[in-house]
């Protein structure tokens, strides 16, 4: 069973998130061997507010 986590800043629409999905099954079927019905993917949305790289908070990028 395979079991992908998916860390990402919030802001993208559900098509969007539903695509993501589908291209991550499709990846981890084609590589594995996998059945897709087994693949586990969980999404994990940050706020802008907390996540910072280089010491500086997303939100707060202009």
């Amino acid at each position: 069973m395979p079991l992908v986590h998916v860390e990402l800043v919030a802001g993208r629409t559900q098509e969007q998130l539903k695509s993501l999905v589908k291209d991550v099954t499709d990846a981890v079927v084609k590589n594995t061997g996998a059945p897709a019905e087994h693949v586990h993917v969980i999404l994990n949305e940050m706020q802008t507010n907390r996540y910072a790289v280089g010491g500086v908070l997303k939100s707060d990028e202009k």
